[in-house]
């Protein structure tokens, strides 16, 4: 029987971010769950909700599992695996354009300003933030088409800003909480070419704290498990973990 599949969603999302990727993992014979990270569910709040918390939502449910899970995670989601994969048992991980962890710096305009541009509304760590239409329209849902793209936006959900302040401006926090520890498991990480909020330079760079195996994603984006040619990505992770099974028989 197949390991367990656990998915984690990134910022402003909820499980169903995974609705269509989890299909292949299905018919391939794994059984797949795509929680709500905290606050993120029907009648939640996410205010005040930190990475760590997060984190450990994640790890308990790993360590629910009968056998070691398969953890992948897309976006901020991605982080939330790498800190959770380093605190439970996983078999494999999987990063779909992952925010990278304490101590890795991107290198581009556009990751910067994310870094930067909550400032505006105050001492936003103490907030939560809305999803602004037209930024997820240009950096994350910007190879959707239009009616799948308003769809996916509203199901959005506000986002924690003590979570964002912890992963955007990871160098002022003297708590190092998005600092990932070891991970055992063999990794793999995936970035889209077009990619401009965690591009495939910065992706590197994580898959290298990792010694994970790197993919760059010819023409996608961010929006990896649901942008055109997700399919693609979620077949090169079935072959990645295919290819895992046999080097481990």
């Amino acid at each position: 029987m197949p390991a367990p599949v656990i998915m984690v969603h990134g910022a402003f999302c909820a499980g169903w971010v995974f609705d269509q990727f989890r299909e292949p993992f299905e018919a391939a014979g794994h059984a797949v769950l795509t929680p709500d990270l905290p606050g993120h569910g029907p009648g939640g709040g996410v205010a005040g909700r930190s990475m760590e918390e997060y984190a450990a939502a994640v790890a308990d449910l790993c360590r629910a599992q009968a056998e070691p899970p398969i953890l992948i995670g897309h976006s901020l989601g991605g982080l939330v695996a790498q800190l959770a994969a380093a605190r439970s048992p996983v078999s494999s991980l999987i990063l779909l354009a992952p925010s990278p962890p304490w101590g890795v710096s991107g290198g581009t305009m556009e990751e910067a300003i994310s870094a930067v541009s909550l400032y505006a509304l105050g001492p936003y760590w103490l907030q939560a933030i809305d999803p602004d239409y037209a930024l997820a329209k240009r950096f994350s849902l910007d190879r959707m088409a239009r009616e799948d793209r308003h769809a996916a936006f509203a199901r959005m959900v506000p986002e924690s800003g003590l979570a964002l302040w912890q992963t955007l401006n990871w160098w002022l926090d003297p708590f190092m909480t998005t600092a990932v520890g070891r991970i055992a498991a063999p990794a793999l990480v995936l970035a889209g070419e077009q990619d401009v909020i965690h591009p495939p330079a910065t992706a590197r760079q994580t898959a290298q704290r990792l010694a994970a195996r790197f993919v760059t994603m010819s023409g996608m984006s961010h929006w990896l498990p649901a942008e055109p040619g997700w399919q693609d990505a979620a077949a090169l992770c079935l072959d990645w973990l295919a290819e895992e099974r046999r080097a481990a028989a």
